[in-house]
């Protein structure tokens, strides 16, 4: 699996790296640029979102019509994504149209137009997206959540930003932002399809290799100085309450991440996990219950999410709080430890299977770990994993000392926090 992937650094530290896969069809490309959420200032929070959009908005060659028609009209498929940590952007189409997609993705990220015109437009539309989400209290009580976690550092801002740095925002902000951080040293290409390595850093290299080096961005890392707040809420007009518990924890170079792993497939990923079984199919107190978690480089979080019955919702947090509690004082079947391993790894298998599956993995494998990580690595250590080494993270990791409760209720009831963290007293 992944047997043929290629890296190969330019002299201007732009990185290249390809997964062959001589008997696609398709060929995945994509290219990160390690610049997020969590390295915006204040007074420009938002504005790695915001030239995510307008990359799309057309170039000195292209108007964003020609854009998307070069890869929808060729059968692919075109989108991109900001995260904390990185912005992604990335085409799949059939393999005889490489070079036609890096053309266009490379235009993008060389020559973005940026008119003014566009800007003002795309910022009514960002301020819609974020007055959409305003509207949904899943999303709510998520970014109320991450507040909590990490509160006055950039981990716990909107993705978004807000409607105050958004219109605040101008060409001149946006486009020395994009040129502060889009540099070879701060970029990753990678390819997975029917190609050859050699043809691809070709390729880069004359479209790209003669920029000059710049520098990786860096970023505020959370420690111990950074406060975590136990209790979030909001009001809207709604009839569920909406309930986010989140526990800090350690990032993703933390050799417990895969306990971790295993310990949340246990907890709440999929239908056969004891909050799903427990809260929603024996107790009937949530039709949607579930956990995940996300590591950033230093830190991280476990999250339960949930929607319940606003007359029983107390009831549903008392039952979550017991559940996490006996993850932390008795050990898993080994039954379930069995099911959860075999899960994880025919989900990661079959994962891996399409090239833009491949693509992405390569990319954020370069990304997050410097380095390309190799699938049989992480079947190595997820199949070590023991029962005792999970139950020790969840000593660690389930203490009150760690927790945030965010909650989004309905408007008249109580936003009494002792009354609501009384619920996780299970948790100690």
């Amino acid at each position: 699996m992944l047997d043929k992937v290629q890296l190969t650094t330019l002299p201007n530290g732009l990185r290249v790296i390809t997964s062959p896969q001589p008997e696609a069809e398709s060929v995945a490309i994509g290219f990160w640029v390690g610049v997020g959420g969590r390295h915006e200032a204040p007074a420009v929070a938002g504005a790695s979102h915001f030239i995510e959009h307008m990359l799309f908005k057309g170039t000195k060659r292209r108007t964003a019509k020609a854009i998307s028609q070069a890869i929808e009209g060729r059968g692919g498929y075109l989108n991109a994504y900001t995260q904390e940590d990185a912005t992604c952007y990335y085409a799949r189409l059939p393999h005889e149209r490489m070079h036609e997609a890096f053309d266009v993705l490379s235009d993008m990220y060389l020559e973005p137009k940026l008119a003014a015109a566009d800007i003002d437009r795309e910022r009514g539309v960002i301020i819609e997206e974020l007055r959409m989400c305003h509207d949904q209290p899943q999303h709510v009580v998520q970014e109320l959540l991450m507040d909590g976690l990490w509160a006055n550092h950039p981990l716990g801002r909107p993705l978004v930003g807000t409607e105050k740095t958004l219109r605040s925002m101008t060409r001149s902000d946006l486009d020395d932002y994009r040129r502060s951080h889009y540099q070879p040293a701060n970029t990753i290409f990678a390819m997975a399809g029917r190609l050859e390595h050699g043809a691809v850093v070709a390729l880069v290299q004359a479209a790209l290799g003669r920029l000059p080096a710049g520098k990786r961005t860096k970023f505020r890392a959370v420690d111990r100085r950074v406060a975590q707040h136990p209790f979030r809420l909001a009001r809207r007009e709604i009839e569920q309450v909406h309930a986010a518990i989140g526990f800090r924890s350690f990032g993703r170079h933390d050799k417990r991440r895969f306990a971790l792993r295993l310990l949340n497939s246990i907890l709440g990923e999929n239908m056969s996990s004891r909050l799903f079984q427990v809260v929603r199919e024996k107790h009937g107190l949530a039709y949607a219950v579930s956990s995940h978690y996300q590591l950033f480089q230093e830190t991280g979080a476990l999250v339960v999410s949930a929607g319940l019955d606003r007359a029983r919702a107390a009831d549903a947090l008392r039952l979550i709080a017991r559940e996490i509690a006996r993850m932390r004082a008795k050990p898993v079947t080994r039954g379930e430890w069995q099911r959860a391993r075999d899960y994880l790894l025919g989900q990661f298998r079959l994962g891996l299977e399409g090239t833009s599956s491949q693509m992405q993995w390569i990319g954020e494998s370069l990304l997050n770990y410097d380095r390309f990580v190799k699938p049989d690595e992480v079947v190595a250590q997820l199949m070590a994993v023991t029962v005792a080494e999970m139950q020790q993270v969840a000593a660690e990791l389930f203490t009150p000392q760690n927790l945030t409760l965010s909650l989004v209720v309905p408007e008249k009831d109580p936003a009494d926090e002792k009354q609501w963290l009384g619920t996780l007293a299970a948790l100690g």
